[in-house]
């Protein structure tokens, strides 16, 4: 018997995997992430690292993304609808769609795309997006993969903190019971005595890493350095 409702309803964070990754991948030589560089810090006058891009450092998306995939193991008949992979430094295989690479290693050949530009919001920004499609009774089962590596291959126009390790983190979405479903705010500034969860060190994965979706009540917050955003995850526990 499906436990999950059969109505559009909204979804629940029913798994979690968190992994770190050491080494760098070949990608990281290829001359396309020069002129990829080159293009995001022209336009702001921003001076490439030369030093980075001749020794070949940073970690690609794709490879880190197959990896949570590939744990995960879905059955062929448990098909995913949506895929969202949910970044904040670039990645260093610029020339592959990456969203749609992994997507084909998913049974059902989700729709897939990825939200960038936005800090330590993004994953917030892709699990309300994730639960507000699956209301249409468009989609079941979602996965939101939330990726960072280390290399900026670039000087940034100002502060940035940038993550200490190479980390990636898959949660799925599955239907919730009414009154179960995860709720997501985003707003401009934060709440008077409200502080984030994450890790300093690992401002995009920090804060979603440790979370264990074992039936229990969630909480999650964040604020992005940059752009000041505050963004919280509510999910009652299962009762």
């Amino acid at each position: 018997m499906d436990p999950h409702p059969a109505g559009p309803g909204g979804l629940r964070i029913s798994r979690v995997l968190a992994q770190e990754f050491d080494g760098r991948s070949e990608t990281s030589l290829d001359p396309d992430l020069r002129v990829f560089a080159g293009d995001l810090a022209r336009p702001y006058g921003l001076a490439l690292r030369e030093d980075l891009l001749a020794e070949g450092v940073g970690h690609a998306y794709g490879e880190m993304g197959e990896v949570l995939i590939d744990r995960l193991a879905l059955a062929e008949d448990q098909p995913v609808d949506l895929l969202i992979l949910a970044f904040a430094v670039p990645d260093v295989q610029p020339g592959r769609a990456v969203t749609l690479h992994l997507a084909r290693r998913c049974p059902g050949r989700p729709l897939a795309f990825a939200i960038g530009d936005q800090g330590s919001a993004a994953p917030f920004t892709a699990l309300r997006i994730a639960d507000r499609y699956a209301r249409t009774g468009a989609c079941r089962r979602a996965l939101v993969l939330v990726l960072e590596q280390t290399t900026l291959h670039y000087l940034p126009a100002g502060p940035v903190t940038l993550p200490k390790r190479h980390q990636g983190v898959l949660l799925m979405l599955e239907p919730a019971r009414e009154g179960q479903e995860m709720t997501i705010r985003q707003l401009e500034g934060s709440p008077a005595g409200e502080a984030p969860t994450g890790r300093p060190d690992q401002p995009l994965t920090g804060c979603w890493a440790d979370l264990a979706a074992d039936g229990g009540a969630l909480r999650v917050t964040d604020q992005d350095e940059q752009f000041g955003r505050w963004s919280a995850l509510d999910q009652p526990a299962v009762r």
